[in-house]
């Protein structure tokens, strides 16, 4: 069987992360956008989802999401759209406290869903549209720091 070829590409996973447990990748290049598939608040060096507090998870969840974004060549800046899922839709207030840590207006366009999540309290998935010349690490930029 052949493979066909692809317009689009694994992005490189961040230094120290695990690869995915399922068959995905964890965010993919299409020319100048960016996926990033469901980022948790598991911890990459140790697998630890933390304490059972959203505030906690939710920050957790979104630097691993700036992780996959920077490897991918791209950061929190250059998301035009997130999907948020909520172990508990009571928590949204929570999370827009933690999300504003993280991006500042203009907001992406977002979606927000309850759902159930296996033992989290929190996943996140965006894209990003960056410039269709970068590529991986040649994408970075100096200011993109993750902490």
């Amino acid at each position: 069987m052949t493979v066909a070829k692809r317009a689009w590409s694994p992005a490189p996973r961040p230094d120290g992360y695990p690869p995915p447990v399922g068959p995905y990748s964890s965010a993919v290049r299409a020319g100048n956008l960016v996926f990033v598939s469901g980022q948790t608040p598991r911890d990459p060096a140790t697998g630890d989802i933390g304490q059972a507090d959203l505030k906690v998870q939710a920050r957790r969840t979104l630097y691993n999401l700036k992780a996959v974004l920077r490897a991918a060549g791209a950061g929190l800046e250059d998301v035009v759209s997130v999907t948020v899922f909520l172990a508990d839709e009571k928590d949204w207030g929570d999370f827009n406290e933690v999300y504003t840590e993280f991006f500042k207006e203009p907001y992406p366009s977002r979606t927000a869903v309850g759902c159930q999540l296996r033992g989290i309290l929190v996943e996140v998935s965006a894209i990003a549209m960056v410039d269709a010349s970068a590529s991986g690490s040649k994408g970075f930029r100096p200011d993109m720091t993750l902490y």
